[in-house]
């Protein structure tokens, strides 16, 4: 479990936002939007992302996680064609899926710190210490969302997920 710094430009994604528990019905139902629209515009998309923070004084692992917030992404293989997400929701919209939350997004994350966590996502936190360790040993803070890649199934009993977050120098 070895962190490393990563530079990320600009990337293009189809984006929901939202409030709740991971797992959770709002959370479920954005993924299920995210993926009729995906499937609408035809486009190989990346794995299931999720950037998260809390609107709370208290560290995020404090705060009752149906106060999580998030953007649940799916990355694009470039920017669509004018009116082609618009194209893609009306045609989902038969799917029943919440689609009029899909909005397409570009943002930079410019240098972060990276590190792959096979495991529970309720042992996260020790990852994110090791990184926390790692930047403080480099001078570094945070600069950003806490990003998460999802590189298996929500369900698989040993899940991969590519923890990322955003830097600047102290």
């Amino acid at each position: 479990m070895t962190p490393r710094l990563s530079d990320h430009g600009p990337v293009t994604c189809l984006n929901v936002t939202g409030c709740g528990e991971p797992g959770g019905a709002e959370h479920v139902s954005a993924i299920q939007a995210l993926h009729a629209v995906a499937a609408a515009m035809n486009v190989q998309v990346g794995p299931l992302e999720g950037r998260w923070w809390v609107e709370d004084e208290q560290p995020w692992t404090e705060v009752p996680r149906d106060r999580w917030r998030w953007h649940l992404l799916l990355s694009l293989p470039g920017a669509p064609e004018p009116g082609a997400a618009d194209a893609a929701r009306e045609t989902a919209r038969a799917s029943g899926a919440a689609v009029d939350r899909v909005q397409v997004v570009t943002f930079t994350e410019g240098q972060c710190v990276e590190l792959l966590h096979e495991g529970p996502y309720s042992e996260e936190h020790a990852s994110l210490k090791v990184m926390d360790d790692f930047m403080a040993a480099r001078g570094l803070v945070h600069n950003g969302l806490h990003h998460e890649v999802y590189l298996s199934d929500f369900d698989d009993p040993a899940p991969r997920t590519l923890l990322r977050q955003p830097v600047a120098p102290a």
